[in-house]
């Protein structure tokens, strides 16, 4: 009874401090996606979406370096990593404001890089626990919450304190600094996972080159299905996250800050209750088998209601809401309690990092490709309708993959 008790009260302060912590440290990220820069071009393409390039190329070589990085980090050396790493996201932030552009755009990049690093280190401090799921879920879903919520802050500082575009980012990491300090103490502080943690979980230990060939022949065509879907959702969410206010201002709504947090907290909390009841789930296999089903379910839901927009049967607001619903279904379950299954389920020896990172390079390198495809090769489409067709496609493959991949590891389940 005492265990449980410091379970459930673990579990609740460690829930709270990851969502605050990475909402703040999106204040480091995504505020520059509501400037429009008046309309900049740089070798005839627009100025903002370089910007998007270059801090997508920033978070793909994170996530490179991250696959041996995040999987070898030592626990002792977490917290001054942390500190390290936004410090020099929020200086990159500071030196775009000095620089004039275009030649700013690398720091971009210089932006991207320390934060890509993040999430897997944030992450480290939570996996193998019993209420892993529920605290990584509420880790998960902060930045549903935070991409709106960072940008109505932009939008505010923009439009009631005059703050110039090129200065947003960096004042806006100035306003999250104290809380996001505040955060990464009490982060320190959750306690390690207990005996009885490790026994359902499985221990988490560091992994070297060896250790990762090896989990990855061993389930090498299931771990290809996790990349494919991830590569589909990521696409899907950068598009939408990068490119909202385009989106919203071609479907007739002006620039309205709230607008923002209005889809993205009802989205959060949908997806708190659905992700975080996983914790029920005492079975890691059913629990796993369950992520593949929410992700068969997001594609079918982002696709469909994508076909009734474009057919003009749903009004552009609940189109944008639950195609955001649809997409987060298949990009959460990553991101919170579908790893950490796995790792239990099949008693790998290993980390969560190692496999988030790994799907995560390779769904960056979709995203610059479609974006890149989309702008220089001048596609005449915008950015609301580029968005609707690769939904509509990409959700035809997704849940075909999806499918795949339960196929794939029912049969191994019947050998282990």
């Amino acid at each position: 009874m005492v265990e449980a008790k410091h379970r459930i009260k673990t579990a609740i302060y460690a829930s709270i401090i990851v969502f605050c912590t990475y909402t703040f440290i999106f204040g480091l990220r995504k505020s520059f996606t509501i400037c429009t820069f008046d309309n900049l071009r740089f070798l005839k393409i627009d100025y903002k979406i370089w910007l998007v390039i270059f801090q997508m190329l920033g978070y793909l070589s994170a996530k490179f370096f991250g696959i041996v990085f995040i999987s070898q980090l030592k626990k002792s050396k977490r917290l001054t990593t942390l500190v390290l790493l936004l410090l020099w996201a929020w200086l990159a932030w500071l030196l775009f404001a000095l620089i004039p552009a275009p030649y700013n755009m690398v720091f971009l990049f210089l932006n991207g890089f320390p934060l890509g690093l993040i999430w897997g280190i944030i992450f480290s401090y939570i996996e193998g626990r019993k209420t892993t799921d529920l605290i990584s879920t509420c880790l998960a879903v902060s930045f549903i919450f935070s991409t709106g919520f960072v940008k109505t802050i932009g939008l505010y500082l923009r439009s009631y304190f005059s703050v110039n575009e090129y200065w947003i980012p960096f004042v806006t990491g100035l306003v999250f600094l104290i809380p996001l300090a505040a955060c990464l103490f009490f982060l320190n502080k959750i306690p390690l996972p207990s005996l009885e943690d490790i026994d359902a979980r499985t221990e988490r230990v560091q992994m070297d080159a060896t250790m990762r060939k090896k989990v990855f022949k061993q389930y090498a065509g299931g771990i290809l299905c996790f990349i494919f879907i991830y590569l589909c959702a990521t696409i899907f969410r950068d598009l939408r996250d990068n490119f909202s206010l385009e989106m919203w201002l071609e479907m007739g709504y002006q620039s309205q800050p709230s607008l923002f947090t209005k889809t993205e907290v009802f989205i959060t909390i949908i997806l708190l209750v659905i992700m975080g009841s996983t914790v029920l789930i005492k079975n890691n296999k059913l629990a796993f088998n369950l992520g593949l089903v929410w992700m068969g379910l997001g594609f079918i839901l982002a696709g469909g209601v994508s076909y009734l927009f474009k057919h003009q049967l749903i009004s552009p607001f609940y189109w944008f809401l639950f195609v955001g619903l649809g997409l987060y279904l298949v990009y959460i379950p990553f991101n919170c309690f579908f790893f950490d299954r796995f790792i239990a389920a099949f008693k790998i020896k290993g980390t969560v990092g190692f496999f988030i990172y790994l799907v995560d390079a390779i769904g960056y390198i979709g995203s610059i490709t479609i974006m890149a495809t989309k702008n220089f090769f001048h596609l005449k489409l915008s950015w609301l309708h580029f968005f609707i067709e690769w939904v509509m496609y990409l959700s035809i493959f997704g849940v075909f993959i999806a499918l795949v991949a339960w196929i794939y590891f029912r049969e191994k389940s019947l050998k282990t």
